[in-house]
């Protein structure tokens, strides 16, 4: 067996809400996402460069989707989701007092050994949203090249 094709990133990261209309407002208004497609069962939602966010009625994907390019398989979650979206390292104070405007409360903070941050808050369905400065994984395109090769 050889080695697999290349993955070159998450193209697009899905969860399942009770009320799509507050979860849009939630991630339009309060995150500042800009939707890219919405129906009765869907917000897809511009997540930063090659990256999408998908919002999706809890149980509305529940039956394959056939279009003419193909089928859409059946899907659907539970529980609240974790996911993180990135932010630029020196916008971390400004979305903490974003969010604290906003009546949004957070959660937790952490600072990485490496030297990324994040900040931690719940949306309206409970789903654990990260707000995450580069520095955090060892793949991190934004950290310095000697900082990749040591592993950090």
């Amino acid at each position: 067996m050889g080695t697999a094709p290349p993955i070159t990133g998450v193209l697009e990261t899905a969860i399942y809400v009770d009320d799509i209309g507050r979860a849009a407002g939630f991630y339009r208004d309060i995150l500042g996402l800009r939707p890219l497609l919405e129906d009765a069962r869907l917000v897809a939602f511009d997540a930063g460069p090659s990256s999408v966010l998908l919002i999706f009625l809890r149980g509305a994907t529940l039956k394959d989707v056939v279009l003419p390019g193909g089928t859409i398989p059946a899907h659907d979650g539970s529980g609240p989701y974790h996911f993180a979206l990135r932010i630029p390292a020196e916008a971390i104070s400004a979305w903490r007092d974003h969010l604290v405007a906003r009546g949004v409360r957070i959660t937790a903070e952490m600072a990485w050994p490496q030297g990324g941050e994040s900040l931690y808050f719940n949306d309206p369905d409970g789903h654990v949203v990260e707000l995450a400065t580069p520095g955090i994984w060892s793949n991190d395109s934004d950290l310095p090249v000697a900082a990749l090769q040591n592993g950090i």
